[in-house]
């Protein structure tokens, strides 16, 4: 008994595993009774979200290892200990801060877009956020790929039952494609076992990297995995149908959080674990990182449906993570780690804004809008803020982000060259030409359409879903020394692993 109650008290176990309790709640409850089951669902990922702001009392900025670990047996296979390893570092604390921050906020903003099956849809979403808190805690090779693989259930029933008129085609290709990725990685994690005879990441780490060709393999067969979930060009195809036709909530998560499970699989496995391999294809995946920068921008503003413009609008900001990623320099890993923190909170806050309006026109047809800013001031001034969040205006979050990348990238010895850079930049020139244009053909013009005459301006639940993210982009863009604060020893003693 003493040893359920360690478990459950431990903050790692706790925050990863407390949306249970919703879930718990939620089976006994009678499906008619739809505002109880918002309000249960609501309050338990709130609850989730206070538990990792106890995680981070309990963090120690200052100490670059993992803390917090939770080591015990868990189960054994033939010759194999199977252990349960969760840990937090600087790796990771931001991540799982934004995915217990995103998940009351998509749930709020479901208040009125989700009027079948509420209990269902409740359930499934508490139970992918236990997938997404354990991928960024998991310690261990097979409970990672546990929990990475968990994350595809929920999320698959989230587009395919709640989504879109294409919603079973979208989410069937979003399953195929993970597994396909899943099943490489799953054959490395399998290989790596038998080889160190423990899939405990920090035993790995202590007995240092594989030597040879096989390390140069191993890489590729997780990089499969991580590029498909990124999603890395030529790799993106699933994004922009999942995107489409999942529903708001789902877009919000999915953008949020779920992307940044591929970019946090290369900081935390590749890259360390596979540090001659890392530094050898640095240039490879800098190049599809560019490609996929100014590729996503160019796509992005022939779009006419908004929500598949910013569904490819996330393929070039995620491109220039991988680019910071690669560049294994501080400056290059921080921006990019800072920079999944920005997508989450400027894509997620442009996913809601463009379901604000869907609820109220049932289009996302760009023509279909104009003038805006006459009949829904406040709704304009918050799409602008961020707009201009997304586009990387100084002063708000993505700039710092794009910056430090920026940076990073021009004195890579890994990429080695200026042109990676060079060519980046585009990509942030782009993304002013198709974020202006969609707040332009949005908001500005005349009120030439009688649809929209009549619509209503933001209410205070969809002003309070918005408010937290509004915040964070003004308090990154201007104040970000205490996000960097939280990465900089974790990512200063991972570098000094791979860069020796």
């Amino acid at each position: 008994m003493s040893g359920v109650m360690e478990f459950l008290t431990h903050p790692l176990n706790a925050v990863t595993f407390f949306p249970l309790v919703g879930v718990l709640v939620l089976l006994f409850l009678s499906r008619e009774k739809e505002n109880v089951i918002r309000w249960v669902a609501l309050i338990t990922s709130l609850i989730t979200f206070g538990i990792s702001l106890w995680v981070l009392a309990l963090f120690n900025p200052q100490d670059p290892n993992l803390q917090l670990v939770y080591d015990r047996p868990w189960f054994s296979v033939a010759d194999w200990t199977i252990r349960y390893v969760m840990g937090v570092d600087g790796l990771s604390i931001l991540l799982l801060l934004l995915t217990t921050l995103l998940t009351p906020i998509a749930i709020l903003s479901t208040w009125t877009a989700i009027q079948e099956r509420v209990k269902e849809f409740m359930l499934f979403f508490l139970l992918l956020e236990v997938g997404m808190v354990g991928v960024f805690l998991a310690l261990d090779l097979f409970l990672f790929y546990i929990f990475w693989e968990f994350t595809l259930v929920p999320m698959y029933f989230l587009i395919g039952m709640w989504g879109g008129p294409r919603r079973m085609y979208a989410a069937i290709k979003f399953f195929l494609y993970t597994m396909a990725g899943s099943i490489l990685m799953l054959l490395a994690i399998v290989w790596m076992g038998l080889h160190y005879g423990t899939f405990a990441v920090p035993d790995i780490l202590t007995a240092g990297p594989v030597k040879g060709a096989a390390q140069f393999w191993l890489f590729l067969a997780f990089a499969a995995a991580f590029a498909i979930k990124v999603p890395m060009w030529p790799l993106h195809s699933w994004l922009p149908d999942a995107h489409v036709e999942a529903p708001t909530a789902g877009s919000v998560i999915l953008a949020g959080v779920l992307l940044k499970m591929g970019t946090y699989g290369f900081l935390r496995f590749n890259i360390p674990l596979f540090p001659d391999a890392a530094r050898y294809y640095a240039p490879y995946i800098g190049a599809l990182a560019v490609i996929g920068i100014v590729y996503g921008a160019i796509v992005s503003f022939p779009q006419r449906d908004v929500k598949k413009l910013v569904a490819y609008s996330s393929v070039s900001h995620l491109g220039f993570v991988m680019l910071g990623l690669f560049a294994l320099t501080a400056q290059g890993v921080e921006g990019a780690i800072l920079q999944m923190v920005n997508h989450g909170v400027s894509t997620g806050a442009l996913f809601l804004i463009v379901g604000m309006i869907y609820e109220r026109r049932h289009t996302r047809d760009l023509d279909a809008f104009g003038g805006l800013w006459k009949v829904m001031p406040v709704y304009a001034v918050l799409s602008l803020i961020t707009a201009l969040s997304s586009m990387g205006l100084p002063g708000l979050n993505g700039f710092v982000g794009e910056f430090n990348i920026l940076l990073g990238a021009l004195g890579s010895q890994a990429l080695g060259s200026y042109w990676f850079a060079g060519f980046a930049v585009v990509g942030v020139i782009l993304a002013a030409v198709y974020m202006l244009t969609m707040y332009q053909k949005t908001f500005l013009g005349p009120l030439d359409k009688e649809e929209n005459r009549g619509l209503k301006d933001l209410n205070w639940r969809e002003i309070l879903t918005l408010a937290p993210l509004i915040v964070l982009m003004f308090w990154i863009g201007l104040y970000p020394k205490p996000f960097f604060a939280l990465m900089h020893p974790a990512v200063e003693h991972l570098l000094s692993a791979v860069m020796k």
